[in-house]
């Protein structure tokens, strides 16, 4: 993801910030001034959950990171998705895959124009199996050099999909 995309993760961390500052207010003020815990442990227990509640979701968009790892010796296919410490990985067979999509995804503005199209590079199998997206590009022609050398290394075919409908069972 993009630094400027990792922007939307800010107002979350700001909140969670703005929770766990007050709630260091409250235990400080508990503790050493004058302060009762048994009035205000209601009000640091909200604020607590407030700042997980909100700024949980701020850390995993400031963290999150998405890649792929192609393993030709053990004929594997490595999914990582990481949250800052936290990581989920899944192994897929290489063998599962048939070929390389070239695929457009098109956002349009609210009179129906164009204003941006990403061309998606996936490794494709046959029905059931779910794809997976190796890289986005802004122009079509780096979308197929980089599915052309991967292709290449893996043995697969690349398909330049840009421009067709997508299929209406997947």
């Amino acid at each position: 993801m993009n630094w400027y995309m990792r922007m939307v993760s800010l107002p979350f961390l700001a909140g969670g910030l703005y929770f766990t500052y007050y709630s260091a207010q409250i235990l400080r003020q508990d503790l050493f001034g004058y302060g009762y815990f048994r009035d205000d442990w209601v009000g640091l227990a909200l604020c607590l959950v407030f700042a997980l509640v909100v700024g949980l979701p701020g850390l995993v968009l400031l963290t999150l990171r998405y890649f792929v790892d192609l393993d030709r010796i053990l004929q594997q296919v490595i999914v990582t998705r990481k949250f800052g410490p936290v990581k989920f990985e899944r192994l897929r067979k290489l063998t599962e895959f048939k070929f390389l999509s070239i695929t457009d995804h098109s956002d349009t503005d609210k009179d129906g124009c164009v204003t941006s199209t990403f061309y998606d590079v996936s490794l494709c199998g046959g029905k059931g199996i779910a794809p997976i997206m190796l890289s986005s590009f802004d122009k079509r022609k780096e979308a197929t050099v980089f599915a052309h050398q991967i292709g290449t290394a893996l043995k697969l075919q690349p398909k330049d999909y840009v421009g067709t409908e997508p299929d209406e069972d997947t």
